[in-house]
């Protein structure tokens, strides 16, 4: 029976990407964000109690693809479709009813994402290029902040070049020979943590002082601190 539990806990994930789904194409972009957040958490609980059972299944790695893709690689597109919809400028050469349609270049990157971790056997201890949680996460905090922000950041963030930029920009790191850290922890010494130690303490921070807007600062945190590491062991 054990070994159902984390499979079970997969499709809770992707129940979470089916509705949220439902919410970012009727226009409740920050439903959905949630739903996004809780998906990840699901995520990682369904790889964690897989280690912790000894659970493990060829059935529960498809599934876990399969509910990724929908929860960090559709999800994460339609969110950023429906920012285009909003975006209070257009851009010239693009019809503004062609415009949300780009944002779908995420979904396409992230099941590329997808595919080549399923067989990359260098991704067991890190990753190689951008996570889809992450990048479903940054994209799923800007309705947030749109939402918690009081009209602050909305010229900024529902800037039609700016999304533009964050979709091509996440599109290519998705799938970058870019080697990034994972948060899994053999021990607890600093001497082989201190980068996942100083990652998760300056995140508390961020999140502690400015709520969502520390999201986006995170993610690219996460990336910059992975890039420090890498220079500094080659």
């Amino acid at each position: 029976m054990k070994t159902y539990i984390p499979n079970a806990i997969t499709c809770l994930n992707l129940l979470c990407g089916c509705l949220a789904l439902y919410f970012a194409f009727n226009e409740r972009l920050e439903y959905a964000a949630y739903l996004v957040g809780i998906a990840a958490i699901f995520d990682f609980l369904d790889g964690m109690l897989a280690r912790v059972l000894r659970a493990y299944s060829e059935i529960g790695k498809q599934l876990d693809s399969l509910a990724d893709m929908v929860s960090f690689g559709v999800v994460p597109g339609a969110i950023m479709f429906g920012l285009l919809s909003q975006a209070e400028a257009t851009i010239p050469g693009i019809p503004a009813d062609v415009l949300p349609f780009f944002g779908f270049l995420i979904t396409i990157f992230s099941a590329l994402r997808l595919a080549k971790f399923n067989i990359d056997t260098r991704q067991a201890e890190s990753f190689i290029g951008v996570p889809t949680p992450a990048c479903s996460m940054f994209i799923a905090s800007l309705p947030l902040i749109l939402a918690t922000s009081g009209y602050l950041y909305d010229d900024f963030l529902l800037n039609p070049y700016f999304l533009l930029i964050v979709t091509v920009v996440f599109s290519y790191l998705l799938v970058a020979e870019l080697p990034l850290f994972a948060l899994k922890f053999k021990n607890l010494t600093w001497k082989d943590n201190a980068t996942r130690f100083i990652f998760l303490g300056i995140s508390v921070i961020l999140l502690a002082l400015v709520k969502f807007a520390a999201i986006p600062l995170i993610i690219v945190l996460y990336i910059l601190l992975s890039i420090v590491k890498k220079t500094s062991t080659s």
